[in-house]
């Protein structure tokens, strides 16, 4: 049964949780027979637990993968800034197509952040939004116009880390 009014969510902040967040609507989504896609921004490198399960929830969950292997060169975004647009004309193509009931653009304001991304593009995608389709966009530091121009915006707050004491990164947990 599709959604009846789709709306913009924004996961935002500096606390971990926010693809964890997403994730979790994901999963309530397919449970009640909506067809998700996640996708995924600045995270091309390994394979990643979330992408394990969506094998496993095919064909209701989709899980895209962009961006190259390890993080953005931040001295020289030229490569990254192409691959990061290539993969918004894909997701625009795939949002747009009202193939998904709910539509995940995962780190999209970090890629915004890093100048891969201009911050009319998001919003035109919002505004290209097909009426009946979520769309949720993660990542820290969202612009301003984006939290405007959504309809929930939550922020996770760091208030203590782990990793800051030194535990890694954890399969099954971060990754």
């Amino acid at each position: 049964m599709p959604l009846e009014q789709g709306c913009v969510q924004v996961y935002t902040g500096n606390g971990k949780g926010k693809t964890t967040a997403a994730l979790g609507l994901a999963l309530r989504a397919v449970g009640r027979g909506l067809t998700v896609c996640m996708f995924q921004f600045i995270k091309g490198g390994g394979r990643y637990g979330e992408h394990l399960a969506a094998e496993k929830l095919a064909p209701q969950l989709t899980i895209i993968q962009s961006g190259r292997p390890g993080w953005v060169n931040t001295k020289d975004i030229t490569e990254d800034r192409r691959v990061a647009q290539e993969a918004l004309a894909q997701a625009t193509e795939l949002l747009t197509s009202s193939a998904f009931d709910l539509f995940i653009c995962d780190e999209i304001n970090g890629a915004v952040g890093f100048g891969l991304i201009d911050v009319a593009q998001v919003l035109e995608l919002i505004r290209n939004k097909p009426e009946k389709t979520e769309l949720v966009l993660t990542g820290r530091n969202a612009d301003k116009r984006i939290v405007e121009a959504a309809d929930l915006v939550t922020e996770m707050c760091e208030i203590k880390h782990y990793y800051k004491a030194g535990v890694p990164a954890r399969t099954g947990i971060e990754m």
